[in-house]
């Protein structure tokens, strides 16, 4: 039997980018089944104080990505949402092509998917779309996290969630099948809540 697992996903989180490289291997090797939905760290950091000038200057420019991803699954469903992250994601997390207006047009255009989308960038008419997919994906986990945001769900009960797993760099083979089934058994618990230990060395996203 195949998991249906959710992963939520703001496009311009590098962590959201492995922890979906790594998914993506999982796929190989384990009956499980990835849809990739929409979370904001604009929206879960929206009126929040406090925030360094870099970071506050991050979120106010995700905006635009995380409404074109919106855009997207709202006109071509969760297959053009993946096709549009997964072209985001090698550009600007991999390639490094920084965020804007070009980025977003590329990454529409990469997927094969309506450059008119990129508009949405700009439009606040999808943000209640946004925020109702964040709400989604966020409930379950509180908003004292980020994203990436999995959901894993099976046949009988709620589904399993959790903040994570961050992983860098991306396991692949096995290796991404053994972290998987840690994650579900640990997260399956009622009384877990927490793991973390600090990050070690720079981002590899190849």
């Amino acid at each position: 039997m195949s998991l249906a697992v959710e992963l939520f996903v703001d496009p311009i989180c590098p962590f959201a980018w492995l922890t979906s490289r790594w998914l993506a291997a999982v796929e190989g090797v384990r009956p499980v089944t990835v849809r990739y939905r929409v979370m904001s760290l604009s929206v879960l950091n929206d009126g929040r104080d406090g925030l360094s000038d870099f970071y506050r200057n991050l979120v106010d420019r995700g905006w635009g990505p995380a409404r074109v991803a919106i855009a997207v699954e709202a006109d071509g469903g969760p297959d053009a949402l993946r096709a549009f992250y997964e072209a985001f994601g090698s550009r600007h997390h991999v390639a490094d092509q920084p965020l804007g207006d070009e980025l977003n047009l590329a990454s529409l255009g990469d997927a094969g998917l309506p450059t008119e989308l990129a508009r949405a960038a700009h439009e606040d008419a999808v943000d209640g779309a946004l925020r109702a997919s964040h709400e989604l994906g966020m409930r379950p986990v509180g908003d004292d996290v980020g994203t990436p945001v999995l959901h894993v769900h099976r046949d009988e009960g709620p589904p399993i969630t959790v903040f994570g797993p961050v992983v860098n760099p991306a396991p692949r083979g096995e290796a991404a099948g053994r972290i998987f089934d840690a994650v579900v058994d640990l997260a399956s618990a009622p009384e877990f809540f927490e793991l973390k230990r600090s990050r070690r060395g720079p981002l590899v996203f190849s």
